[in-house]
């Protein structure tokens, strides 16, 4: 189950450096359009073997005749209206604001899990006026610092205790697709091609989420549950930044799917926003088809196709291996190409290799070329083993995994794909101390 925790607060309150300080290392998706909006942030966290999607805001301002600002609290709305817990974070510095007030307000009227958040309390005298937060009457607030990390330990405990339990996915054991995309590059077209007119092939299935639309598809030899992102709570006010809203959807959807079918328009070509929701397949280890769609619209050469391809693949290495379909939603074209394709993912991202069998191949792989030596020390690895994880994973045991850098990883990672098929699916490849 997918678990959105969102950052609210006026500008300036350090709601850039919270998330930074909570995805850690992980690096957060950034869309830097220009225009309209501050730059987004999207990224994972996860805090004592419990992993949320986490979502910065702009700053929340109320009464500007600033038609960005006023776009900014559009999409502070649309954040609140979308997760399942809210950090309001707040300045000790500057004390409590009207802004503040404002913020409150809008929280109260949400009913949405809020925990409230004093920033900048780097010292005695800044804990003791933190006191003035009760005022704005959200009840306990916890004191940190952004900046240097006191406080956030606390905080993220008390995270993952409002965060709603984690649910299975449905009972039926099959894999679960999802329609992902911006707005208007097809998804509700290709959804109605895959089902087509006969629909009692589909049942609804109760998601695992307040939003999620499970379609059970069974149709020329291919049975999958399909996430209706398409059709996925359209409400009749969302009608401003779609954008911001499609990712907020996308989060949720790829976070509960097994592959993403990834929608791409090949009039527009490849966008910021679609690389930022490609970045969330990959940072979420899922599998991954991209489908060019609209493709009968694009008057080709003998290397269309084939350049599109190169240039996507470009911008997402080092991970290529993946399949590129170009297809027509509305005209049918290369359909049944998709179901085959999901098909051949779903087999790849569970494939176990044999233990024996890796060492083996792996033995080999490393006598070819081992792994450089650093400061006079040699990399011994001694055994490989697959993980239990819902992607193909492999742990190398050696001496000295503290030596062994990412592109050695990458020319194991490479040569396992060589030898087995693991197209379409993030392969991970971990050096442990033996």
């Amino acid at each position: 189950m997918s678990r959105i925790v969102a950052i609210v607060g006026r500008p300036n309150v350090g709601k850039s450096t919270l998330f930074n300080r909570l995805t850690e290392t992980r690096e957060a998706i950034v869309d830097e359009e220009s225009g309209v909006t501050r730059d987004r942030n999207y990224g994972r966290a996860e805090w004592n073997g419990v992993e949320f999607s986490v979502i910065d805001t702009g700053g929340y301002v109320e009464n500007s005749d600033d038609i960005f600002e006023e776009e900014i609290n559009k999409q502070v709305k649309l954040a609140i209206d979308e997760s399942d817990l809210i950090l309001f974070l707040t300045d000790a510095i500057e004390g409590v604001h009207d802004l503040d007030t404002g913020v409150a307000e809008l929280l109260r009227r949400s009913e949405k899990e809020t925990i409230l958040v004093v920033n900048k309390t780097d010292n005695p005298e800044r804990l003791f006026s933190a006191t003035e937060f009760y005022s704005l009457g959200l009840g306990e607030y916890f004191p940190i610092s952004s900046a240097n990390g006191s406080g956030t330990g606390d905080l993220l405990d008390e995270v993952v205790k409002r965060l709603p339990e984690s649910e299975d996915k449905p009972e039926e054991e099959l894999p679960v697709i999802a329609v992902v995309g911006r707005p208007n590059v097809g998804k509700s077209s290709l959804v109605n091609s895959l089902l087509g007119e006969d629909r009692n092939i589909v049942t609804p299935i109760a998601g695992t989420t307040r939003d999620s639309i499970y379609i059970r598809y069974n149709k020329y030899n291919h049975t999958f549950l399909l996430i209706d992102t398409a059709g996925l709570r359209k409400k009749a006010k969302i009608n401003e930044d779609l954008e911001f809203y499609s990712i907020l959807r996308s989060v949720r959807a790829i976070e509960n799917a097994d592959v993403s079918l990834l929608m791409l328009d090949a009039t527009r070509g490849l966008e910021s926003q679609d690389m930022n929701i490609l970045s969330l397949i990959i940072r979420n280890n899922k599998g991954l088809v991209v489908l060019v769609n609209k493709w009968d619209l694009i008057e080709k050469e003998s290397n269309t196709a084939r350049d599109f391809e190169r240039v996507l693949k470009q911008k997402t290495a080092p991970f290529t291996d993946y399949p590129v379909l170009f297809i027509s939603a509305t005209e049918k074209q290369r359909i049944f190409n998709i179901l085959e394709a999901l098909d051949r993912v779903n087999k790849n991202r569970i494939r176990k290799v044999p233990t024996a069998e890796l060492n083996e191949f792996i033995r080999g792989v490393i006598d070819r070329n081992p792994p450089p030596a650093i400061k006079g020390k040699y990399v011994k690895i001694k055994y490989v083993t697959q993980l239990p994880l819902y992607y193909p994973a492999f742990a190398l045991f050696c001496n000295l995994p503290q030596y062994v850098k990412e592109p050695y990883k990458r020319y194991i990672e490479n040569k396992l794909r060589e030898r087995y098929d693991f197209s379409g699916t993030p392969v991970k490849i971990y050096f442990r101390k033996k």
